[in-house]
């Protein structure tokens, strides 16, 4: 039995919960598998769930789901209109800038041939660990993998990234750290909140397995 996932807000309207790496938000293109988190949700909680976005599979956080197709709907306009804030924090290889906007076009979608459209990402360096950072990415458009794409563009693969990122410092981190997974985690998500007005500001603390990892980093540098 799958384990129930942590709830990090709930109200009569939206509910909020901690994605763990690994875990599919819905099924549906390459997502055939029965375990996803929009079913795991449903049944945890006794009542229909409604995605409003998507982590991807390797990336953990704060992931937000509406409770009517109503609220749904206004919750995508939302989203559509450029009104939610979303954070993640990165482990990266390389040092980049205390601050940069990566404006870089993408495709926006699974066809890496479709035509490209726009895309930007504010990263601010929070940490440097000799050879590697932590930063924070703020991505201002929703595409496909963006934030992964738009740090290989600034030459900054993040660890762990099998699709983007560099095997060999991958290999690195399992090895030494024991990281098997993309250190990429969704902490914070705010946005109007759909029916009542006023802000949802939702926050989700770094995982164990990563924070283990900042932790050996920071005592050897």
């Amino acid at each position: 039995m799958a384990a129930d996932l942590t709830i990090l807000f709930r109200d009569p309207h939206v509910i909020a919960v901690d994605k763990p790496a690994g875990l599919v938000v819905h099924r549906g293109g390459w997502a055939r598998e029965r375990d996803v988190a929009m079913v795991r949700l449903r049944d945890q909680i006794g009542a229909h769930v409604f995605p409003v976005h998507r982590l991807d599979r390797a990336t953990s956080g704060v992931l937000l789901f509406a409770l009517s197709a109503e609220v749904a709907a206004r919750v995508c306009e939302s989203f559509a209109a450029g009104l939610t804030e979303k954070t993640y924090l990165a482990l990266v290889r390389g040092v980049p800038p205390e601050e940069i906007l990566v404006d870089h076009p993408l495709p926006p979608g699974e066809d890496s041939h479709a035509p490209r459209v726009s895309a930007q990402t504010m990263i601010v360096r929070r940490e440097v660990f000799g050879r590697y950072s932590l930063v924070e990415a703020r991505p201002l458009t929703g595409r496909l993998h963006q934030v992964r794409r738009h740090l290989k563009h600034i030459s900054c693969p993040l660890i762990g990234d099998v699709n983007y990122g560099k095997g060999e410092h991958n290999r690195l981190f399992r090895e030494r750290h024991g990281l098997h997974r993309l250190f990429l985690h969704a902490t914070r998500l705010r946005l109007p909140h759909p029916i009542e007005g006023g802000w949802l500001d939702i926050a989700s603390p770094l995982p164990a397995e990563l924070a283990a990892v900042l932790c050996t980093l920071r005592e050897s540098h």
